[in-house]
């Protein structure tokens, strides 16, 4: 027989430890966590040095493969060369209370300015009360109050004098004044004494007292308007008063923030508002000035001042923000509310920043799965990268849920370099199905899961020591390093290649330590590392060891020797969580007369998937076009996989279930101390499968519970030897003899080993096979087979 065991050093690739220069990795400099990432690390820099529009970043890669480290790092070492964004605040815009203005300082003096307005603030509320509570300011406001009341009482007097001129008495009443008669002697007269004079001079004192009636009618009509122009008086000198005070102050920082338009333009509003509301800052103001309404705010100086929203004063870099929580108020902000007087009530001091205004000017970092998450996120952040500016305002009024005003704060611009950390998935999803994405991600970093293990071992040995002293574990001795290389190209599937799954990587490495301490090792050893990945996968195969256990005590049925017809080991992979494991199968085919058609009986019952069933034609196919190219294809085939009761997907069994239909066809028996795995196509070749490692442990398990016998073994695809890395005890089994792994090219290979025949040639003159091979013989029923239906058809037609 050509086809010969697999050599057992082919069966897993060691690490060359005389390839590590050192004893224990305390000996290694530190490496950029980007090993092997050369094309994504490229495509970052590419676009966080890309200041355009639209060219944001997309880095996917598997959830822990590093991808955020990575691009932290790579953003945060180009954040160190470019320039601290400015400042942002929001001051009260006091012609429109519910239109914050947003004001730009440079980096540190947006708190400075803060802080500069709450001392004016403080100097005033100490300076105009002084200013009002002053000698002259007295002395003042008591001229003008006492010529407005002098004024009055003249004018009053003289009425009076004329009054007495013509014997008449001004008197002062409860209801107001009253004119009376009097005699030569100022006396009032009585009635009965005004009666006993005669009619004119009667009519002439009447007269004379309605003419005086009528100017006191009119003198008491001009009292409020002087009293309305002492009041003017009164509020002319309190603004001469409070500019006198004001501007002293203020002016300071008028002549500090000549150079800022709108910081000047705000302190002009600042000063008009303090004149206008001056007697806010004088205690008791409302016995002094009665006059005059007091501001209904209880706390009046508020509106003053400086809601600091992004403080860059103790940056020396760029900003770098990673949102962990990137819902619409985290990402655009927010405005909050307090209870007042049973409602809700906001002002511009209780606008809060998002992670965009934290991240202006520098670069934010969030999780596209987490985005995607919260209601209305995605969309809140393509319009604010489209519109360049950051737009505050809550989802409820958005959305029209309220009807209550708010606040309307004026947009901030946006300068943002924005990278999204995703699966690949997503990524091509939102390709396919969002038509703004590519306009708004025009760089995609696509991290490799796996790096080259020939030349990449020694960077390997430095990723090991980052993160070792990252994590502050122990050091690892030189043989533990190539025992963590070897498992990394066991967890990655390929013994040519390394894992890059970071997280993966420091899970070990962690155990390991842990096992390190529990053993008493001041390094972690190889024996560690083997501690810690035998006792990951004792505490995962739970749900393993009870199907094999059921296998072992013939609950599900598999056999490790003999011969049956039709029936053959094929090899499954089940996924669970973190833990894989092989699991072996019975497959068995039984074949009759026939119309052509192979039965998946998988897919009739709805437990097969598309790639299974497509496997099955391929298969079905192959068999038609190798042995009835001249002749109807006269049989029909039902394939099954015994005791499986759950979905079954893929094709890496097709090689299996094409043995079984043969051996059915041609009644040759195969041996069940073999177990197949591998995918064939419609001209016989054998391609390579997934897992292929768990499936030779998986069957190497079940024949070594059962006793190994020797003969045991498993059949792969050659293509898949470059993947192998099996368990030593797998290793040993085959360094002794006790258990085989054989590589096949092709269905006759495959069909060579299951029976011990030779598979056959076509005879290129004949076109037939010879007739003692196993082709020969599955060629000879099928003849039978179209024979049979023949000589069927023509007794029908008699």
């Amino acid at each position: 027989m050509k086809n010969a065991p697999l050599n057992p050093s082919q069966l897993y690739k060691p690490c060359n430890v005389e390839q590590l220069k050192f004893s224990s990795t305390e000996e290694l400099e530190d490496i950029d966590i980007a090993v092997g990432q050369q094309r994504a690390v490229e495509a970052v820099k590419l676009g966080i040095r890309m200041h355009k529009n639209g060219y944001n970043i997309f880095a996917m890669a598997p959830s822990g493969t590093g991808k955020l480290t990575t691009v932290r790092q790579l953003v945060e070492h180009e954040a160190h060369r470019q320039d601290i964004p400015s400042d942002w605040c929001y001051v009260n815009n006091f012609s429109q209370s519910a239109k914050p203005e947003a004001i730009k300082f440079m980096p540190g003096h947006g708190k400075i300015f803060q802080q500069d307005m709450a001392q004016l603030i403080d100097e005033l509320s100490i300076a105009i009360p002084a200013a009002f509570d002053g000698d002259e300011y007295r002395s003042r406001t008591g001229e003008l109050e006492s010529e407005s009341r002098q004024r009055e009482i003249n004018e009053l007097s003289r009425l009076r004098e004329e009054a007495a001129n013509a014997h008449i008495i001004l008197t002062e009443t409860a209801t107001g004044y009253a004119f009376s008669p009097a005699d030569e002697n100022n006396e009032i007269i009585s009635p009965e004494q005004f009666n006993k004079f005669d009619k004119d001079k009667q009519h002439e004192i009447q007269k004379t007292i309605f003419d005086l009636q009528e100017r006191l009618a009119k003198l008491i009509k001009n009292f409020p308007i002087w009293r309305k122009e002492t009041k003017r008086k009164l509020q002319a000198l309190n603004r001469e008063v409070a500019e006198l005070a004001v501007n002293h102050s203020i002016d300071e920082l008028i002549e500090k923030y000549a150079k800022q338009e709108a910081v000047l333009r705000y302190l002009n509003d600042v000063q008009k508002d303090i004149i206008e509301h001056v007697l806010d800052f004088l205690p008791h103001s409302e016995k002094v000035f009665p006059f005059m309404e007091m501001s209904q705010e209880t706390n009046p100086f508020k509106r003053y001042n400086v809601n600091l929203m992004v403080d860059f004063s103790n940056k020396k870099s760029a900003p770098v923000i990673y949102e962990d929580h990137p819902n619409y108020s985290n990402l655009v902000g927010r405005i909050d509310h307090q209870a007042y007087m049973g409602s809700l009530v906001t002002d511009f001091t209780m606008i809060k920043p998002g992670a965009l205004h934290k991240a202006n000017g520098g670069y934010l970092i969030i999780d596209a799965r987490k985005l995607l998450f919260q209601p209305y996120a995605w969309e809140t952040l393509k319009r604010t990268l489209q519109s360049g500016e950051i737009r505050i305002e809550s989802l409820e009024r958005a959305l029209s849920l309220i009807s209550a005003s708010s606040l309307e704060p004026e947009p901030i611009p946006l300068n943002v370099k924005l990278i999204l950390l995703g699966e690949p998935l997503i990524y091509y999803l939102l390709c396919q199905y969002d038509p703004e994405f590519h306009d708004l991600f025009k760089i995609a970093a696509d991290f490799d899961e796996s790096v080259s293990r020939n030349d990449g071992s020694s960077d390997y040995a430095r990723l090991l020591a980052t993160i070792i002293r990252r994590e502050k574990l122990r050091p690892l001795s030189q043989n533990a390093v190539a025992r963590v290389i070897e498992h990394s190209s066991r967890m990655v599937g390929d013994a040519e290649k390394l894992l890059t799954h970071l997280r993966s990587i420091t899970d070990l490495l962690t155990e390991s330590d842990y096992w390190a301490e529990n053993n008493g090792h001041e390094h972690i050893t190889n024996s560690d590392v083997q501690q810690a990945i035998d006792h990951k996968i004792h505490r995962l195969d739970k749900l393993r060891e009870k199907l094999y256990e059921h296998i072992h005590r013939g609950t599900v049925l598999v056999d490790t020797e003999g011969k049956v017809t039709g029936q053959v080991n094929g090899l499954s992979v089940l996924q669970l969580g973190e833990f894989s494991f092989g699991q072996p199968a019975r497959i068995t085919a039984t074949t009759r007369l026939g119309n052509g058609k192979v039965v998946d009986i998988e897919r009739e019952t709805e437990l097969g998937g598309a790639i299974h069933s497509k496997g099955v034609l391929i298969l079905s196919s192959f068999i038609a076009a190798r042995y009835s190219r001249k002749t109807p294809f006269s049989i029909s085939a039902s394939l099954v996989f015994e005791q499986s009761y759950g979905h079954i997907e893929g094709d890496s069994a097709s090689l299996a279930e094409l043995c079984a239909i043969l051996s059915s066809i041609a009644q040759i028996p195969l041996r069940q101390d073999l177990a197949i795995t591998g995918s064939v196509n419609q001209l016989g070749n054998v391609q390579p499968i997934g897992g292929v490692n768990e499936k030779i442990e998986g069957f190497f398990d079940i024949c070594a519970k059962k006793g190994l016998t020797g003969t045991q073994g498993v059949i792969i695809p050659a293509t898949n030897i470059k993947h192998l890395m099996l368990r030593w005890d797998v290793v040993h089994a085959a360094q002794s003899g006790q258990f085989n792994i054989y590589a096949v090219k092709t269905v006759d290979d495959a069909i060579e080993l299951l029976t011990g025949m030779e598979a056959g040639a076509v005879n290129e003159q004949q076109g037939t096979y010879l007739p003692k091979s196993f082709n020969g013989q599955v060629e000879a029923q099928l003849l039978q087979f179209t024979k049979i239906k023949k000589e069927f058809s023509a007794k029908s037609e008699d």
